[in-house]
C-alpha cells in the first residue's frame, strides 16, 4: 500500500481511490470513500466538517455518509466519542459520524494484515515473551521525546491521527485520542502492543496514565487519562496537526 503523503510518514494511508476495489471489502462509491478517509485521518466529525475539508457541498456529504452507514462502514453518535458534543443552534447537539471497525478495515486491510502476520511469526518462533518485547520497543520509540506534545507529534507520525482533548468532568487532566489506529486487527489480537504503549506514556512523562478506551476493544477512539493540564491553544495545535492536508488529496 503506498503512502498517501510520500514525506508524511503514513505508511498506513492509502491515495484515495486507492482501495475502492478492495477484495476483501469495497466501498459504496469514490464520494463515499473520499469521505471515509476524511473521518479515517480527523476522526469523529459531523457532515459540515467533513464537506468543508472536501470543499463538497453538505447534502452531497450526507449521501455519501448514509451510503457509509449502510454499509456498515460508518457509525453516527448524537454524542460525539470524545471531548465536549459540537452544537448547532440552540444548543441542539450535531450528530457525529466515525468509521466502524469494517470501515478501518477497508482503508487499512493491506498494511494491519501485514503487521498481524509478522506478530503471529514472532509469536509461533519466538514465544510470546518476544511479542511483549517488540511491543515494548515499538512504544518506547514512539515516546522517546518524553513530553506529552513531542508524544503526539510522533503519533501523528505514525498514523494515529492523534490529538490532546480536555478531559470530561477532571480540570487537571487531559485526554490523549487516538482516532486511527494502522494496526487495530493486530492490537486485538496481541493486546501487548496497546498495554506496552500505555506503559510507555506512564514512564514517559513520569506518571500514572490510564487507558479509557481502545479500537482494539472496539470503542469508537482510544483514549488515555493523562494527570497533566494542557492549555486550549496547545490542543488548537494538535487538532489541527492531524486535520487533513488538501494537497494529500490524489487519485490513484
Amino acid at each position: 500500500m503506498r503512502s498517501l503523503d510520500s514525506g508524511s510518514g503514513h505508511p498506513a494511508l492509502a491515495h484515495f481511490g486507492e482501495l475502492g476495489n478492495n477484495n476483501v471489502v469495497k466501498f459504496p462509491g469514490g464520494a463515499a470513500e473520499r469521505v471515509a478517509r476524511v473521518l479515517l485521518e480527523v476522526g469523529a466529525a459531523t457532515a459540515v466538517e467533513v464537506s468543508h475539508t472536501l470543499e463538497t457541498s453538505v447534502q452531497a456529504t450526507r449521501r455519501s455518509l448514509n451510503a457509509l452507514l449502510e454499509t456498515g462502514f460508518v457509525a453516527s453518535h448524537e454524542r460525539t466519542p470524545f471531548g465536549p458534543t459540537p452544537t448547532r443552534g440552540r444548543g441542539r447537539p450535531s450528530v457525529t459520524y466515525s468509521l466502524t471497525p469494517l470501515g478501518r478495515s477497508a482503508c487499512d486491510q493491506s498494511y494491519d494484515d501485514l503487521a498481524l502476520e509478522s506478530l503471529r511469526f514472532i509469536d509461533r518462533a519466538f514465544g510470546r515473551s518476544a511479542v511483549r518485547a517488540f511491543a515494548a520497543e515499538r512504544a518506547a520509540r514512539m515516546t522517546a521525546g518524553g513530553d506529552l506534545l513531542s508524544i503526539v507529534d510522533v503519533l501523528n507520525g505514525e498514523g494515529y491521527a492523534a490529538t490532546l482533548e480536555p478531559a470530561l468532568n477532571d480540570s487537571h487532566s487531559s485526554q490523549l485520542c487516538q482516532h486511527h489506529c494502522p494496526v487495530v486487527s493486530a492490537a486485538s489480537e496481541f493486546p501487548e502492543l496497546c498495554e506496552e504503549e500505555t506503559r510507555a506514556f506512564g514512564a514517559a512523562l513520569g506518571q500514572h496514565v490510564t487507558r479509557l478506551a481502545t479500537l482494539a476493544h472496539g470503542d469508537p477512539i482510544c483514549t488515555t487519562l493523562i494527570p497533566q493540564q494542557v492549555s486550549h491553544e496547545q490542543m488548537k495545535v494538535t487538532t489541527q496537526t492531524r486535520a487533513p492536508r488538501k494537497s494529500r488529496e490524489v487519485t490513484a
